[in-house]
């Protein structure tokens, strides 16, 4: 009977071994995950409960909306008349309000920092849109701002029959100043901007524009009736930062952001996010 019992204790030894050995094998056949100790796998590999939406409107906290600045009058630039206002005259882009609805256009709204990632939404906006035109027309940058993903390709273009400047400043990318002949255009990538970029003409003084760089897909540019949507935010508490040329952070914490909870297959309503015109910088 000891015989036996002895036997049956070696017998299960070699079996618990055996079943080590295929365990260790189970774990070598998938390297990304062997190299890591069983539990920070879910650290690197988090789950997303799911996501949900922002949106709203950037509007000007006013009774009307200003008129747009005459930058040059019709058939009167200071340079390079037979191109530049030549059928109309230039307004200034810095802040386009409109008179029924007084949302502004071409504000930058994001989240900060996020809390989670959507990796098949970044996919789809490189899929779809590879490259964004930042075009050179009648003298002026349009769009007026423009906002992309590090994937993103940059095709600085000019649509006009003369020359133009391209020049631009970035925090993370450096400084760019190139000379950009007649229909022609050049290509760029960027790193993550934590700011917007101004980008400009020296040849033609008047023409600005702006460029944000971002790492997420998570940023929308605010529509002509101010209006903006993020969707595939990832759910939890986020940060949405509203940034206007004119007057820089529109919403409260600057930078930071406002805080938000975003609950997944919800909607995050901000309404209108209004500005003081008392923000609005003079120049």
């Amino acid at each position: 009977m000891k015989f036996a019992t002895r036997w049956l204790s070696a017998a299960a030894a070699r079996a618990a071994g055996v079943l080590a050995a295929l365990t260790l094998l189970t774990v070598s056949a998938t390297p990304s995950q062997a190299a890591l100790p069983m539990g920070l796998l879910g650290a690197q590999l988090p789950t997303q409960a799911g996501f949900g939406t922002i949106k709203g409107r950037l509007v000007l906290d006013a009774a009307d909306a200003p008129a747009r600045e005459v930058l040059q009058q019709k058939g009167q630039a200071t340079k390079d008349g037979q191109v530049c206002a030549k059928d109309a005259a230039i307004l200034d882009d810095k802040l386009v309000v409109d008179p029924k609805t007084k949302g502004i256009q071409s504000g930058f709204v994001y989240v900060a920092k996020p809390n989670g990632q959507n990796p098949e939404a970044l996919k789809e906006i490189q899929v779809k849109t590879p490259k964004v035109v930042f075009d050179q027309l009648n003298c002026r940058f349009v769009p007026h701002t423009v906002a992309v993903t590090t994937d993103q390709i940059v095709v600085f273009k000019s649509s006009d029959p003369t020359s133009h400047n391209l020049r631009y400043a970035g925090f993370a990318n450096g400084g760019f100043n190139q000379m950009l002949p007649a229909k022609s255009e050049v290509e760029k990538q960027f790193a993550v901007e934590k700011r917007p970029i101004a980008v400009g003409c020296d040849l033609h003084p008047w023409m600005t524009g702006y460029l944000m760089v971002f790492d997420h897909p998570f940023f929308a540019v605010t529509g002509e009736d101010g209006s903006f949507e993020i969707k595939g935010v990832p759910a939890g508490k986020q940060n949405v930062v509203v940034w206007q040329e004119k007057a820089g952070y529109v919403t409260p914490g600057l930078a930071a952001g406002v805080p938000v909870e975003v609950k997944a297959g919800g909607t995050v309503d901000l309404g209108d996010v209004k500005l003081d015109p008392k923000k609005i910088k003079k120049n």
